[in-house]
């Protein structure tokens, strides 16, 4: 019997991307039953900070109508809710990018979400932010934040906060971000979900609001509830744009197929006198359990100096790759200059301090690390990281914005500047409840080689990602 919207489907069911394609094809769930799911699990969160808009439920039913029957060629996200970072544009809905008075209605957008929405993908709405992408907490909105799935009186993670808590409390079945410091990792970190950070320029950067702020490192990321989801999302929007001053030719040829790991490797971790959990011990027993599991699983850990990536990471806030983003958003600061959240402000106004001089040392410096990063793959197949040394309530950020949140970045913020990837994935829970999460990182064009860690991972732990559903 076919299942229809006049016919829930069970309340608690885990959208995941695999196991609704598998119902749709089998006929025993219609998309129409699913969006009439996701609209009842919004309508019981409430007022929860997750969307800067959300379409209305008779136009996805009527988006989830007009697929028709799942045709014998249907690709991998036909009828596959999801949720869109609001900075990045959907025909017909509005971009705000977290400014609410910089809003228009996008009338085109890139390839890469043109994929999905060609693909039967059904977008539900767009998510909250920090404004302008600007922060790794989520906190930095005009309006009430988004809060960890976990705790709401935690920080989501940010900026892509709306779309990392949209996954986990199973709103959609994946969401898109995007990421230049981390914000396509935190967000998944404190979520207990996975977070794909591709190797900048394999996704065409054309959908981004004003092609990006940081051009030249960031890309679009996916949230799922696993690996394999995550990567099929992915492998669905890369390819080559000649549009696209940052795309890369390799996006159309690249592998990103996860496949099992050797049974014998070596792993790099930081210097245990190197590693920073901000005084969380919970965290640094987590990381300690992580490294031996992957030990357990045939990895040997391969102790790194972590001080030239620390160094990096520096580099991408307090340093002159600030300027960067100062340069594209000027006319938004010169235009809503006393609009903006006063972190954003102050953050904006800060690349002006910078020469051309100094951004010159800055990219020699970076280019001295990319070779030490390459002679340290030498020796092993990923690096692994802390996602974040620890979490923070909103009440901390709030008291400390700018400091807090350069703590958050120690271990993303040097990924995109040295033209890395990586696959945020769960690792466990802290006593007071609240998830951690280990990324695997590796070089440029290795994003099958991290993704297959990670799913190797999640499988060894035996972890059930996301929170509480609905």
């Amino acid at each position: 019997m076919t299942e229809t919207a006049s016919n829930p489907v069970d309340p608690g069911m885990r959208l995941e991307i695999g196991a609704l394609g598998r119902a749709y094809r089998a006929r025993t769930l219609t998309p129409a039953a699913i969006i009439e799911l996701v609209y009842a699990r919004i309508a019981a969160r409430g007022e929860d900070g997750v969307w800067n808009h959300l379409v209305p439920k008779e136009t996805a039913l009527a988006q989830a109508a007009a697929l028709g029957e799942i045709p014998q060629d249907a690709g991998p996200l036909w009828g596959i809710p999801c949720a869109i970072k609001d900075n990045l544009d959907v025909p017909g809905l509005p971009t705000t990018s977290g400014l609410a008075v910089s809003r228009y209605i996008a009338e085109t957008t890139g390839p890469a979400i043109s994929r999905l929405i060609a693909g039967g993908a059904i977008v539900i709405g767009k998510t909250s932010m920090d404004q302008f992408a600007l922060g790794l907490v989520g906190v930095r909105t005009e309006r009430p934040s988004a809060s960890c799935v976990f705790n709401p009186d935690f920080i989501p993670g940010g900026s892509s906060a709306g779309s990392g808590v949209a996954v986990a409390a199973g709103l959609v079945a994946f969401s898109l971000g995007n990421d230049a410091a981390g914000s396509g990792r935190v967000p998944a970190a404190l979520n207990n979900i996975v977070g794909i950070k591709p190797t900048p320029g394999l996704i065409s950067n054309r959908a981004v609001s004003g092609g990006g702020v940081v051009r030249s490192i960031e890309t679009i990321s996916v949230f799922a509830l696993s690996c394999a989801d995550g990567m099929t999302v992915f492998r669905e929007m890369a390819g080559y744009d000649d549009a696209d001053a940052f795309s890369r030719p390799q996006a159309d040829t690249v592998d990103l197929a996860i496949a099992p790991i050797p049974e014998r490797f070596a792993f790099g971790v930081p210097m245990a006198a190197q590693r920073d959990f901000h005084g969380d011990a919970d965290a640094a027993a987590l990381f300690d359990a992580a490294i031996a599991r992957l030990t357990a699983m045939g990895g040997t850990p391969v102790e790194i100096d972590f001080a030239l990536l620390n160094e990096a990471q520096a580099i991408l806030y307090d340093g002159p790759w600030i300027a960067e983003r100062t340069t594209w958003l000027a006319p938004k600061l010169e235009r809503y200059g006393s609009q903006l959240h006063p972190v954003t402000r102050t953050i904006l106004e800060s690349g002006n301090q910078y020469s051309a001089r100094d951004l010159f040392r800055a990219q020699h410096r970076l280019a001295e690390i990319r070779q030490y990063v390459r002679r340290l793959f030498r020796e092993i197949s990923v690096l692994v990281v802390p996602s974040t040394p620890t979490t923070f309530t909103k009440a901390q950020v709030e008291a400390d914005p700018i400091a807090l949140n350069s703590k958050l970045g120690i271990y993303t913020n040097f990924v995109n500047l040295l033209g890395m990837c990586g696959v945020a994935v769960p690792n466990g829970f802290r006593s007071d409840g609240l998830p951690q999460g280990i990324t695997f990182l590796a070089l440029e064009l290795q994003d099958a080689v991290v993704a297959s860690f990670g799913d190797a991972y999640l499988t060894a732990s035996g972890a059930v990602t996301g929170g509480p559903q609905g």
